[in-house]
């Protein structure tokens, strides 16, 4: 079944994701949360990183990749075929992960103290 060209086509959900969290409809318990946004910061670090790759080689046109080491021409071609495949998505990947960032920590709850059993019965009126 081939994908609705639609939803495809803008995968990111930054301002939903953030208006979820305002109005309180996104909440997420602070375990969830705090791993949440350390996975979606080293997600932002090596989009971050990969943009750095590609300003650097358009200030370089005549960057040879012959004269990199084995690992940064890993990272440079990585970068290299990412924009090509998806020009401007890396910019827009680093703007929508903090939003989604910042979503997280104002969905953050904290958990339940220590000890105390959680329950999902109403208390009694």
């Amino acid at each position: 079944m081939l994908a609705d060209r639609d939803a495809v086509s803008d995968p990111f959900a930054g301002e939903l994701f953030l208006t979820l969290a305002m109005e309180g409809r996104l909440v997420i318990d602070a375990v969830r949360a705090d791993a949440a946004i350390a996975d979606l910061q080293r997600t932002l670090s090596a989009v971050q990183n990969r943009l750095h790759v590609l300003r650097v080689r358009q200030g370089r046109p005549t960057w040879r990749m012959d004269d990199l080491p084995d690992d940064l021409a890993s990272d440079v071609v990585n970068a290299i075929f990412a924009d090509q495949l998806s020009p401007g998505r890396l910019e827009q990947a680093e703007v929508e992960l903090r939003k989604y960032i910042e979503a997280v920590r104002c969905a953050r709850r904290p958990g339940p103290p220590p000890g105390a059993a959680a329950s999902n019965t109403p208390e009694p009126q």
